[in-house]
């Protein structure tokens, strides 16, 4: 097996950072080595690379991904390959995907496809979530084997009546079998059927345009499903992790229930630090007018600027009233996939290709004081792996962990969006983060000891990256 030595970083994990050289043998981390004081004598390893001046941080763990996912009629754009290499480009060297099971399929078929689609494609290692879209006999019982599969969480939609939905009698029998398993259970939490009668008032009052997705689904029918799922969480004594939270509103739910000590969490995602109702879903441009918006139709939707909802979500990532960040990457194409909505807002496939900017986006977040450092990789590798059964391999910079490795330079600078000089890797004809510039810069990415990125070029391999069977949530109380 061949070794690898980073000198001269120094390492940063969740609780602190320090100067040490890290030390590759094969696939695994083996040692840390304060400088000078090596146990081994001189190292003479096969790779050195140099990170002075910079950072070294475990890989990037993304928990919330949806590649090739179906979806309003088409397919999100980007494969386990073409997302993969993308996330590998941003520093994440770990995904989280969702294995789909929609009304009328049987679970272990869906899950099956999801092996079909990965398996030998990806650059990165991955693991699945399993999506219960049609709570039944049938589904239940095939809950029972989940854990046997890796699959330690599960996915219920409160919203998407028709294609995704649960109502409250399904949430409820699907907690109860998670709970007897140990199966953490994440929740869309939207009140659906209240969002499709608003939804179809707007559009027959000629409301149309992306802007009123974001109207449609107010951060009331957020809140309140948030509360509800909460409540009904409380019941069965099933642990909850709310995903994708973007509304103010649901963050103080999530608190308060935290506050009483339920074992309840939450994420939020890139556009909902970032972006607004306002200045992305009202959009235009000269090139498709007030459809511009469309490119940042996803659900929970973007919120009001005006109303505060972008800081509470910094303000709960530094209270841990949300406990990590995700993208919830479910990527379209502008052109033959946007476009299907460009007459009704209702038919616009929801999604955010973000995977290769996680990293930077919220690295940005330190250098703006709006996180620390310790807590810049807190969010975006160790808790998530925590919270997914991964710690100990994913996730921390230590030895006996995979050599899933990051060298950031903050003194680098990172441009994103298509364009000279700007980064954009993900298989969409546009950018949700076209001219977001970034303080800091991702050198070097290490997937399991190889090195998948540097010297601005990926240098990894369709394939490389393994399933990963997980344990249950480290992160429970």
């Amino acid at each position: 097996m061949s070794t690898t030595l980073i000198t001269g970083g120094t390492v940063v994990s969740a609780t602190g950072r320090t100067q040490a050289d890290v030390l590759v043998d094969g696939e695994k981390i083996v040692a840390l080595i304060s400088p000078g004081a090596s146990p081994f004598g001189t190292i003479n390893a096969d790779l050195t690379i140099d990170a002075t001046g910079k950072y070294v941080i475990p890989g990037g763990v993304d928990a919330h991904t949806h590649m090739q996912l179906p979806f309003g009629g088409t397919n999100a754009s980007d494969t386990f390959e073409t997302g993969t290499r993308a996330a590998a480009w941003g520093g994440t060297t770990t995904i989280i995907d969702f294995a789909v099971q929609r009304y009328g399929e049987r679970v272990q078929d869906g899950l099956a496809h999801w092996h079909e689609l990965a398996a030998g494609n990806c650059a990165i290692d991955y693991g699945f979530h399993q999506i219960i879209g049609g709570v039944d006999d049938d589904a239940l019982k095939a809950m029972d084997s989940l854990v046997d599969e890796g699959i330690t969480s599960y996915k219920l939609f409160m919203a998407y009546p028709g294609v995704f939905y649960s109502d409250d009698a399904q949430v409820l029998r699907a907690m109860q079998k998670a709970t007897g398993h140990g199966l953490l259970t994440m929740m869309h939490a939207e009140n659906g059927p209240a969002i499709d009668v608003l939804a179809a008032q707007l559009a027959e009052s000629g409301k149309t345009s992306p802007y009123y997705h974001g109207i449609a689904r107010a951060w009331q029918l957020e809140e309140e499903a948030t509360h509800r799922a909460i409540m009904l969480a409380d019941v069965t004594g099933a642990p909850l992790y709310v995903v994708h939270v973007s509304a103010k509103q649901a963050v103080e739910q999530l608190a308060a229930a935290r506050d009483k000590g339920r074992n309840v969490y939450g994420e939020t995602c890139p556009q909902y630090l970032y972006l607004s109702l306002e200045d992305q879903l009202g959009a235009r441009s000269e090139e498709w007018g007030d459809f511009e918006g469309a490119k940042w139709v996803c659900s929970t939707p973007l919120r009001s600027r005006e109303e505060g909802h972008q800081d509470a979500m910094w303000q709960a990532l530094r209270t841990n009233d949300l406990q990590m960040v995700s993208t919830d990457h479910c990527p379209f194409c502008m052109k033959e996939q946007k476009e299907l909505g460009k007459d009704d807002f209702r038919a616009i496939p929801n999604g955010i290709g973000s995977i290769e900017h996680r990293v930077d986006l919220l690295y940005q977040g330190v250098v703006t004081g709006q996180i620390a450092l310790e807590r810049w990789v807190e969010l975006i590798a160790t808790t998530p792996a925590r919270m997914f059964g991964l710690y100990g391999r994913k996730g921390v910079i230590a030895p006996g962990a995979d050599a899933d490795i990051v060298v950031y330079d903050p003194a680098g600078h990172t441009s994103i969006g298509l364009g000279e000089g700007r980064t954009h890797h993900m298989n969409m004809d546009h950018s949700a983060w076209q001219g977001y510039e970034i303080d800091g810069h991702v050198d070097v990415v290490l997937s399991r000891g190889s090195v998948v990125v540097a010297d601005g070029e990926f240098k990894g391999t369709k394939g490389h990256g393994s399933y990963l069977k997980r344990d249950l949530s480290q992160y429970l109380v």
